[in-house]
């Protein structure tokens, strides 16, 4: 599903189930030897879809395991990002020759919890997710400024290995289906120069708000 909001080169696995006897690379099993049952679950498998969309790259099964913040570590020729929410698991993969970065993420499409959305989002951020809640009511726009925070930051940290906060990007989302995040710190620097906003694609399907960024590799 998430594949028609990336582009073709991008390989996507996903599941909406937990399958029944997938296993982890013991480097693995280290990050979740007391992790409860659920937490292991969706672990286990977005690794799984992880490693099938890595196989249809031809790169054969490797342990996925957490880098700094918590950062997936892919194989040196891969760039790659995955998510999971209550009912869904997904990993996306690309070769470094075509992509700079990936960012993907999946929420649950329902409203924000109160209070979250005042946390997350700038005062211009709420004001335009008032505006398209009040136009097309039946999206929970605030749900999608979330999960198009998270996606801007899964791709921003492979390019800087450095934190970015939800007020260190402006996101302004269009209702037909992509959103820009305009960056307010430095951004990284691509093909010579800084990139000073990430563009992304999003989908409203299945119960779920789906994201997802692509920056295309430096080509110089």
């Amino acid at each position: 599903m998430i594949e028609q909001i990336l582009p073709p080169a991008v390989v996507v696995a996903e599941s909406f189930t937990d399958p029944a006897g997938l296993t982890l690379f013991p480097e693995e099993e280290k990050l979740v030897a007391n992790a409860v049952e659920k937490r292991r679950r969706e672990f286990t498998t977005v690794r799984h879809c992880a490693r099938r969309a890595l196989g249809e790259l031809g790169i054969a099964p490797v342990p996925i395991v957490s880098g700094a913040r918590g950062a997936p570590v892919w194989p040196g020729e891969v760039v790659g990002s995955m998510t999971h929410c209550e009912g869904y698991r997904a990993a996306a993969v690309g070769r470094t020759t075509a992509f700079a970065t990936l960012g993907v993420d999946a929420e649950p499409h329902a409203p924000l919890p109160e209070g979250v959305l005042d946390a997350i989002a700038l005062p211009a951020e709420r004001a335009r997710t008032a505006a398209l809640t009040a136009a097309h009511p039946a999206v929970c726009w605030d749900r999608l400024l979330f999960s198009a925070k998270e996606s801007v930051y899964k791709a921003w940290f492979p390019l800087t290995a450095k934190w970015l906060d939800f007020a260190e990007a402006d996101i302004v989302v269009d209702a037909a289906g992509t959103f820009v995040a305009h960056l307010l710190v430095p951004g990284p620097v691509l093909d010579g120069a800084p990139v000073a906003a990430f563009r992304g694609r999003f989908l409203v399907d299945r119960g779920l708000v789906l994201t997802a960024i692509s920056i295309p590799a430096a080509t110089g």
